[in-house]
C-alpha cells in the first residue's frame, strides 16, 4: 500500500542517480525513509492502517484555492512530510517514531498552509483534550497558521457543516468539537511559553527566533509518549537563531554522527558546490534544490528567475533573494563546508599501532583555550612527490575532565563514548591538563615506535608547553594562523581526502570535527577553516592541517627525501 503512495514515489524519484534537483540531505532522508517503508529498518515501520486513515481524512478536506481534495492537491514534498510524520511508528512501543519534523524550505512553497493541514489531522486523530500551539516571532505571523486552518475548515463542508460542525473557530483559538482538542497561536514577543502542555507545536519562521520557544515547547512534552514538534523556516541572515542548531543536528543525524534518528528533516538548501563562484546567478539547480515546488510548477519557477535577475542587477535586493528564495545566507557567502563527511569516511581505516613502527612523523598541535578541546595529530606520508604521496593520520583529543557532562549536553556530542573509544582523553579538572598533553606527545616514540621530526603549533596558549617540548629535543615550528599560510595545506589535505590518499585511524570525534568545519575565503581567494564560522568544535581538523603543513613543506623544500618509509 505505502509503495503506491505519493510520498514513497517522491522519495524514489528524489534518490535517483544524477538527480541534481534534490539536495543531498533530502536524498539522505528519503533513503532512510524508503528503508523504513520497505520494512528493512530495525527501529521503525509504516503503520498501514494509520496511512489509510490519513488518506481518508485528506480526501475529505478540500483545498481552498484549487477546490480539490487534499490528497490530490498537496505538493509531493508535503505528502511526504505528512505521511512520514503521521504514519511512521516505533517498533519498540508503537509510538509515533518521529518526535521532531524540520522543514527548511524557500518561500513560495506553501509551508504554513501545509502545516495547517497537519494540525487539522492532528486535532482529529490525537487523544481527547489535546492541546496544540504555534509559536512565531510575533502574533501576526503566528496567526498565519490559524488563518490557514480557518480557511481550510470553511472550504471543507464536512468540517464546517452548519448543523454538525467538526470545528469551532474563535478569535484566539480553534477547537475540534469531535475530540475536545484546541489550537492556540502564541507570539514570542508577547507570550510566555512555559507551563503549556503541547501534544504538538509548530515553530514558524524559526530563523527569526532564538532557542527559547522551541526548548520551552519541548520541555512541556517530556511526559508524553506521542509528541511532535514541527520546526519550519527559510534562511535568515543572522548568526544566532534556533534554526541553525536544529539544521546542524539534523545533518549530523542523517550522516550517522548523532544517535537520535527520530528527527524527520527535509532540508531544501543548495549543496555546497552550488555556493561557490556565484553559481546562484546561472545554475537553475540552486532554485530547484531550495524550492521543490518550482521543479514542476513552471509559473513559480519563472517568478523566482525574475527575482533572481533583479538580485543580480541590484545589490540591495540580493540578501532578501538569496535568503528567502535560495536558502543561502548572503552574509555567509564564501562560507562552505570543508569536506563532505561521506568523502572523509571513505578514508577511515582500522587502528593498527604496529603499522606506525619505524616511521618518521610530524605532529600538529591545536591547544586552543585551556578550558576547551585540545588536539594532537600524528601524521606521516608515503610517496616521493606532492601529486602521488599518501597521508596517514592518527588524532587524539583532550577535554577537561570536569566538563564532560556539560560539554555533552551543550554540544550534543557523546563525549563519554568518545573517551571509551579512545578518540579523546579527559584530563585536568575545569581546564585541560597541559602536563597530560605534554606527556602524551613525549611518549609517542616509545608507544608507537616513531621518530618525531617536527611539531607544528599556533603560538596562542602554547608558549609554555612548546618550551618544555623543545627542552626535550622536539623541533617545534610556529605555524601562523593566517589564510596566506593555511590555504595551501587546507587545499592539499582536502585534495588527498577526495583522492582517497588520506587515511586516518578510525575516530568518530575527528569525523564530527570534519562535519563541523566551515571554510572562508579572503580577498585573495585563499581558503581556510574558520573556527568562528564552523558549527562546532574543529580542533582535530586544525591539528591535521597543522601537521599537513609540515609534511607539505618537507616534500616541497626538504633537503632529504624521507618520502618512502619502511613499514
Amino acid at each position: 500500500m505505502i509503495e503506491e503512495s505519493i510520498a514513497y514515489k517522491y522519495c524514489k524519484w528524489a534518490v535517483r542517480p544524477k538527480n541534481n534537483k534534490v539536495p543531498n540531505y533530502v536524498k539522505l532522508q528519503c533513503k532512510a525513509w524508503i528503508k523504513i517503508a520497505d520494512g528493512k529498518d530495525k527501529e521503525a515501520y509504516i503503520d498501514e492502517n494509520a496511512y489509510q486513515k490519513i488518506i481518508k481524512i485528506l480526501k475529505l478536506i478540500i483545498h481552498p484555492d484549487l477546490l480539490k481534495p487534499m490528497d490530490e492537491a498537496l505538493e509531493e514534498y508535503a505528502m511526504l512530510l505528512i505521511i512520514a510524520t503521521m504514519c511512521t511508528r516505533s517498533r519498540k512501543d508503537d509510538s509515533r517514531y518521529y518526535t521532531t519534523a524540520v522543514l527548511k524550505i524557500a518561500r513560495k512553497n506553501f509551508k504554513t498552509f501545509n502545516a495547517g493541514v497537519i494540525f487539522i489531522i492532528l486535532m482529529l486523530v490525537e487523544p481527547r483534550f489535546s492541546r496544540f500551539f504555534s509559536v512565531a516571532p510575533d502574533l501576526k505571523l503566528s496567526k498565519e497558521l490559524q488563518a490557514a486552518i480557518r480557511k481550510i475548515i470553511k472550504t471543507s463542508p464536512i468540517l464546517s457543516d452548519e448543523f454538525n460542525p467538526a470545528f469551532q473557530t474563535l478569535r484566539s483559538e480553534i477547537r475540534c468539537l469531535l475530540t475536545d482538542s484546541e489550537y492556540t497561536p502564541l507570539a514570542y514577543s508577547e507570550d510566555r511559553m512555559d507551563g503549556k502542555l503541547a501534544n504538538a507545536y509548530l515553530a514558524d519562521e524559526a530563523g527569526a527566533m532564538d532557542a527559547y520557544p522551541v526548548e520551552a515547547m519541548r520541555s512541556s512534552q517530556i511526559t508524553l509518549i506521542n509528541k511532535l514538534g514541527i520546526i519550519i523556516s527559510t534562511e535568515y541572515p543572522n548568526d544566532n537563531n534556533v534554526m541553525i542548531d536544529e539544521t546542524d543536528k539534523c545533518k549530523k543525524a542523517l550522516v550517522g554522527l548523532r544517535k537520535n534518528k527520530r528527527i524527520f528533516a527535509l532540508l531544501y538548501e543548495p549543496d555546497d558546490y552550488l555556493l561557490q563562484d556565484d553559481l546562484w546567478m546561472t545554475d537553475d539547480d540552486v532554485i530547484y534544490q531550495s524550492n521543490p515546488v518550482a521543479v514542476k510548477n513552471k509559473s513559480i519557477f519563472e517568478s523566482i528567475v525574475e527575482l533572481r535577475s533583479d538580485a543580480i542587477d541590484y545589490e540591495n535586493k540580493r540578501e532578501n533573494y538569496l535568503c528567502k528564495h535560495n536558502n543561502i545566507k548572503y552574509k555567509g557567502l564564501g562560507v562552505e563546508g570543508y569536506v563532505e563527511i561521506t568523502k572523509v569516511r571513505a578514508c577511515k581505516r582500522k587502528n593498527d599501532p604496529d603499522w606506525w613502527r619505524g616511521r618518521r612523523v610530524w605532529l600538529g598541535l591545536d591547544l586552543s583555550m585551556s578550558e576547551d578541546n585540545v588536539s594532537v595529530n600524528m601524521e606521516t606520508y608515503e610517496g616521493d612527490d606532492i601529486e602521488n604521496c599518501e597521508l596517514y593520520s592518527k588524532t587524539m583529543g583532550f577535554i577537561p575532565r570536569d566538563k564532560v557532562e556539560l560539554k555533552t549536553r551543550k554540544e550534543d556530542v557523546d563525549y563519554k563514548k568518545l573517551i571509551r573509544d579512545g578518540c579523546c582523553i579527559a584530563c585536568g579538572d575545569e581546564i585541560v591538563s597541559y602536563k597530560t598533553i605534554e606527556n602524551y606527545i613525549l611518549e609517542l616514540p616509545e608507544k608507537y615506535g616513531v621518530e618525531i621530526v617536527q611539531l607544528g603549533f599556533d603560538k596562542w596558549n602554547a608558549i609554555s608547553t612548546i618550551q618544555k617540548l623543545e627542552e626535550e629535543g622536539i623541533e617545534c615550528v610556529e605555524i601562523k594562523q593566517h589564510s596566506s599560510v593555511l590555504h595551501s595545506p587546507t587545499k592539499f589535505l582536502k585534495e588527498k581526502i577526495l583522492q582517497k590518499k588520506y587515511h586516518y585511524d578510525e575516530n568518530l570525534m575527528l569525523e564530527i570535527n570534519f562535519q563541523n568545519a566551515r571554510c572562508t575565503e579572503d580577498t585573495n581567494k585563499n581558503k581556510y577553516v574558520n573556527k568562528k564560522k564552523s558549527t562546532g568544535k574543529v580542533d582535530q581538523v586544525v591539528g591535521n592541517i597543522n601537521s599537513t603543513y609540515l609534511i607539505e613543506q618537507e616534500i616541497l623544500y626538504g633537503t632529504m627525501n624521507f618520502g618512502a618509509q619502511v613499514g
